[in-house]
């Protein structure tokens, strides 16, 4: 699936994954595996951003995927961000949806809102707030007519 039908297709709080289909070196060849990973990997898609522009400069529509963190102690010292333009050469492929009945945390509202996390449901949510204080903090449901919309439109990503 191109970069383009998961901007139109894939829901935010799906897991996607990217490849550039080449086959996985061993894991003798450190240099070279890193480099194969950054480019087949897979992440939560926490934002969409449409065409904007600043001054004379014009950015094409992205979308950006949260990939993972690094940390110790219940502390996240480094976030692992990968934003793709929809010219992208990789290869895309959604591998998990977001449940219904589970709620999107954004970190604020907007047209530039980023999902900080996906519960499984409202209490969840509540819990997860109280712990990680987000004060601008934007929640939505994910409804069963938002999952049924792909496949009765024939929007199926996989």
């Amino acid at each position: 699936m191109s970069a383009s039908l998961i901007y139109d297709l894939a829901p935010i709080g799906s897991i996607v994954a990217w490849s550039d289909g080449t086959a996985r070196p061993p894991e003798r060849h450190k240099k070279k595996l890193a480099a194969w990973e950054t480019r087949n990997s897979k992440g939560r898609l926490i934002r969409k951003q449409g065409k904007r522009g600043f001054g004379n400069v014009s950015l094409s529509p992205d979308f950006t995927l949260h990939e993972g963190d690094f940390g110790g102690g219940g502390v996240i010292a480094i976030r692992i961000h990968r934003t793709f333009s929809l010219d992208s050469e990789l290869a895309f492929k959604v591998i998990e949806r977001p449940v219904p009945g589970s709620v999107h945390v954004f970190d604020r509202a907007g047209a530039s809102a980023e999902l900080v996390h996906l519960a499984t449901n409202r209490q969840a949510t509540e819990e997860w707030l109280s712990r990680h204080g987000y004060p601008n903090a934007v929640l939505e449901e994910v409804t069963a007519d938002e999952v049924a919309a792909d496949h009765v439109e024939g929007r199926v990503a996989a």
